[in-house]
């Protein structure tokens, strides 16, 4: 026997409150992930997801390292993978959904 054990069987033997810890890490990292393992995570390939952008796989790669775009590059970005870019501003006593950028194409 090699001494590992999976992660399961580690888990089992916490204490809830530490299963519930786990959990909300578990949650907090993904819903943290970059673009390069959001594509991933939707099971695209760069070059799938340029085809869809109209862009070559080279520009995907690039849209997918910049650390700062667009908002309209990157709801197409989003878009191109099927879902929706929302942009919220969170403040100590509530957040607001920002509206005004779910029309940029009317424009």
């Amino acid at each position: 026997m090699s001494g590992k054990k999976s992660f399961s069987s580690l888990q089992k033997n916490m204490s809830e409150a530490s299963q519930a810890r786990v959990a909300e890490k578990t949650e907090v990292l993904r819903m943290q992930m970059d673009l390069s393992e959001l594509r991933r995570a939707r099971r695209l390939s760069q070059e799938s997801l340029a085809q869809s952008l109209h862009v070559n796989q080279a520009s995907v790669a690039k849209m997918e390292k910049r650390t700062d775009m667009y908002i309209s590059s990157l709801r197409r970005f989003i878009q191109a993978m099927g879902g929706e870019l929302e942009v919220t501003a969170r403040f100590p006593d509530h957040s607001v959904r920002i509206n005004q950028f779910s029309e940029l194409d009317a424009v």
